[in-house]
């Protein structure tokens, strides 16, 4: 079977769309688990897009090792030098570069003729060589040109050193069989193609980003860019989830297979979702909640003679657990470690005693721990060192009169207490903490869901703070009081102010 190479630019592609701004350490901690699932390539940013994401994919390039780190640049000599300095420390590096050629992008965006988008094109890759062996081109908006056309420039970057060659329906206009005749005549016409690898990159707008991928890799492409959750600009990217499994579960109709350790699927959709703020659907594809549910009596009858009945996929493959072990405060550590090991958790020594001291913390004010308890634990104990914590609180309020928060918080070892009102308990906890903190942030988004069944369920609240330079951040708390949950997200958020 041919190799297919997997490309995740969730870091990138993924983060520039959600209108928020993640931390080096988030970063990081996606990027490590990208690492676990097995992906070839992990885009970690565009460094000449800001200071941050320049030390963004610095930090990415020096610290994760197996796999190729790329970022992405115009065909802009400024662009590819600071590419180049962020990457100097990967062990893999890859630099990304690219230009608009299709009609409109050529005329209205960039304003330049066909045959001076060619020399760019050249330019940028001979420029981007210079520094790194492995230079990917893109091709913007490639399924909307004219197809000779595309076949001249990509011949052309490809003589220049391209070892790989990205075929865009960027704006996700493309269908999966208009989308496989472009892969396929790429293929046949451009006569130096076996020097680089195909790769295709499609956008969700249409609904079809999936499919459109994998008729490109039916076609004969090598490399699937996407992202985890399908995340993205606009409707979004196509879902790396999807096509892996695709692949998987059908293995025979597409004559490819990768590296991708499928049981890390699952896990790694959860810490996306967790640190992005994205709330995957429940009915999403693969890793929604109710991928693997059965509600009608007809299927849960046939699931239960034979799962084949009505499950193509084994839940246990992307890392489900079909756990039978019930969780309680007089469960011990083996039966906590044996659980957290069937999600796919490896914990050990000293790291076991702190899992298990939050595990017993949360039983107590729980019947049973159920597995998304575990993973909101696992989640909340990798979280970042507090600089602000929230020593206690307590809220009054009267029917529809004004509420009033008291809370104590310790900034850096000094503890200190305050009280304000509000419009509810929410609001009055809200303006308590900005009273301590002295925090001018904008709340943009603030909503509670459930994590688990039952009355004693986790909240898991999401806050959005807009602060003062423009970034949007996100933050997360947990707790079985939905408004201790409400206060930790909006401390979570305030850690990642800009320090300077």
């Amino acid at each position: 079977m041919r190799r297919l190479y997997v490309f995740d630019t969730t870091l990138r592609d993924g983060e520039q769309s959600l209108g928020i701004t993640l931390n080096v350490k988030e970063k990081l901690e996606i990027g490590q688990q990208l690492v676990k699932l097995g992906v070839d390539v992990i885009e970690a940013g565009f460094p000449a897009s800001s200071p941050g994401d320049l030390e963004s994919v610095r930090t990415i390039a020096k610290e994760l090792k197996g796999v190729i780190i790329c970022g992405l640049t115009r065909a802009v000599v400024q662009d590819i030098d600071l590419c180049a300095e962020a990457l100097r420390k990967a062990e893999y590096p890859r630099i990304h570069t690219g230009i608009g050629v299709s009609p409109v992008h050529m005329e209205k965006k960039l304003k330049l003729t066909p045959d001076q988008v060619v020399e760019q094109a050249v330019a940028a890759v001979k420029y981007a060589k210079k520094y790194v062996s492995d230079v990917e081109f893109y091709a913007e908006d490639a399924f909307r040109s004219d197809p000779i056309f595309l076949a001249r420039v990509i011949e052309n970057v490809i003589s220049a050193g391209a070892t790989v060659v990205n075929i865009p329906d960027t704006v996700g206009y493309a269908n999966p069989w208009e989308y496989g005749e472009l892969i396929q005549s790429v293929i046949q016409n451009v006569i130096n193609i076996d020097k680089a690898i195909v790769s295709v990159h499609c956008h969700n707008d249409l609904g079809m980003a999936t499919a459109n991928s994998l008729a490109g890799i039916k076609a004969g492409a090598g490399q699937v860019e996407g992202t985890i959750n399908g995340i993205g600009e606009r409707a979004g990217n196509t879902s790396l989830e999807e096509v892996i499994m695709s692949i998987y579960t059908r293995r025979d109709g597409y004559g490819v297979e990768s590296k991708v350790n499928t049981r890390e699927i699952s896990a790694t959709s959860r810490l996306v979702s967790r640190i992005t703020g994205v709330t995957v659907p429940d009915h999403k594809a693969i890793v929604g909640a109710n991928a693997f549910n059965h509600a009608s009596g007809i299927h849960q009858d046939g699931v239960l003679k034979d799962r084949e009945t009505y499950e193509i996929i084994q839940p246990e493959t992307i890392g489900v657990s079909q756990n039978f072990i019930s969780l309680t405060a007089r469960s011990g550590r083996h039966a906590l470690q044996h659980c957290l090991e069937e999600l796919g958790y490896k914990v050990e020594g000293a790291q076991l005693d702190d899992v298990y001291q939050r595990f017993l913390q949360l039983a107590d004010l729980k019947k049973e721990v159920f597995d998304q308890d575990l993973y909101v634990l696992m989640g909340d104990s990798g979280s970042t060192a507090n600089s602000i914590v929230l020593k206690s609180m307590s809220i009054a309020t009267n029917g529809i009169e004004m509420a009033t928060a008291t809370v104590t918080l310790e900034i850096e070892g000094n503890v200190m207490t305050d009280a304000a009102c509000g419009n509810g308990p929410v609001n009055a906890l809200f303006n308590t903490i900005d009273r301590i903190t002295g925090n001018n942030s904008i709340l943009e988004d603030y909503y509670l869901k459930s994590v688990t069944r039952s009355s004693e369920a986790l909240g898991e609240a999401t806050v959005k703070l807009r602060h003062g330079d423009g970034r949007l951040v996100v933050g997360k708390g947990f707790s079985t009081d939905i408004i201790e949950a409400s206060a930790k997200a909006y401390i979570n958020a305030l850690e990642k102010r800009p320090t300077n």
